[in-house]
């Protein structure tokens, strides 16, 4: 297009001095002079024009989509960060079962929800007047008991919650699921973090209680409870305060290679609990090979989240939850830079029957304080 309007300047220009100044030899000279610089003008042009073109064409054809980005590692459910990932949904806590009064608080056995399952807890509400916020929350995740064994008004812990709903806090002890008449599959608290989802969607529950002060919820975790509760704390931000009674509380590494006599491979349902281990080991390897994953998978590498005091109770004896992890949890908190008390106690009182009084002074005195 660009040459053929050149070509009809040129004509034009042409045939003007043809039939005008046909007959100057001047006009003549002149007429071969314009034609020669508009040969050179259209040459010129088209030679500048053309390479652009096809560079422009080149680069079009040459050009190469970026590589996609790569897709993030999927996480492992065992992961901190997968926990963290998840959504925790409230429910309706719901009375299924009465029972009664237990001098100075009221029993009931309630319902809530946990990923679609129905779950159980018993719930201990303080006789005493309502304060206006709502009573503080205490729950507490209770230490491994056989699930086909287990009871949500059995006998342990009955002194503690009585003590604490005494003293004016409403006391949620969930069951697990997979726990006495609790709905799901009993996969163990240590290399499974199904218990952590249950008190997670608790909390969530909790916090929409209409008798329960959403901003005071405190959280107490014995022996495998710790666990669960270590877990939690570093996942949610609703827990004002946290108590641990001789909990597993160290690193992975410590529960697979610092733990004397340990009760892991005794966990029930044993065909469940021990394929779940097994299966995470033989998929990632173990600590000493795979260390990145199982720290990832280690609660007490994230307690620069925790975003309440704590208070640790351990039995410098325990011969079934060692010492060690609650000095390595101590440690971790105060490298933090996190409030924390660390209270020992003398002999093997894994229960802290023989040292009951003075714990519960202590955690009651913890609470009043942060919760």
């Amino acid at each position: 297009m660009y040459l053929i309007k050149r070509l009809r300047l040129y004509l034009t220009l042409k045939l003007f001095y043809t039939r005008y100044m046909k007959k100057s030899i001047l006009a003549g000279v002149a007429a071969s002079l314009l034609v020669g610089v508009l040969v050179i003008i259209i040459v010129t042009s088209y030679q500048s024009v053309q390479p652009v073109v096809t560079r422009a064409k080149l680069a079009a054809k040459e050009a190469v989509p970026a590589p996609p980005l790569p897709a993030s590692p999927k996480l492992d459910r065992l992961q901190i960060q997968a926990i963290r990932d998840r959504t925790y949904l409230a429910s309706t806590l719901s009375v299924t079962q009465d029972l009664g009064d237990q001098g100075g608080y009221h029993e009931t056995i309630s319902s809530f929800q946990s990923d679609g399952l129905t779950q159980y807890a018993l719930v201990s509400t303080p006789n005493t007047v309502k304060p206006p916020g709502g009573w503080p929350v205490v729950i507490l995740a209770h230490g491994y008991i056989n699930p086909a064994t287990y009871l949500a008004a059995g006998p342990n812990y009955a002194s503690t919650i009585s003590e604490l709903a005494r003293a004016g806090y409403l006391v949620v002890k969930p069951d697990y699921r997979g726990h006495g008449r609790s709905q799901g599959i009993a996969e163990g608290g240590h290399f499974s973090p199904v218990y952590t989802y249950d008190v997670l969607n608790l909390i969530a529950t909790v916090k929409k209680y209409p008798v329960a002060n959403p901003a005071r919820i405190g959280l107490l975790g014995h022996s495998l409870g710790g666990h669960v509760a270590l877990r939690t704390i570093v996942v949610s931000k609703d827990i004002k305060a946290t108590v641990f009674m001789a909990g597993v509380v160290g690193s992975m590494h410590d529960l697979l290679y610092d733990w004397p006599q340990s009760p892991i491979t005794r966990d029930q349902p044993a065909a469940v609990v021990q394929k779940v281990r097994a299966g995470v080991i033989g998929e990632y390897g173990t600590p000493e090979t795979n260390p990145h994953f199982w720290e990832s998978a280690s609660a007490i590498n994230f307690v620069a989240d925790v975003t309440g005091p704590v208070q640790i109770n351990q039995a410098v004896g325990d011969n079934v939850v060692p010492r060690l992890f609650s000095d390595h949890l101590a440690a971790a908190l105060t490298a933090k830079h996190k409030s924390v008390q660390y209270y020992q106690y003398p002999g093997n009182d894994h229960q802290f029957s023989q040292n009951h009084s003075l714990l519960m002074q202590r955690i009651l005195t913890f609470y009043a304080a942060n919760l």
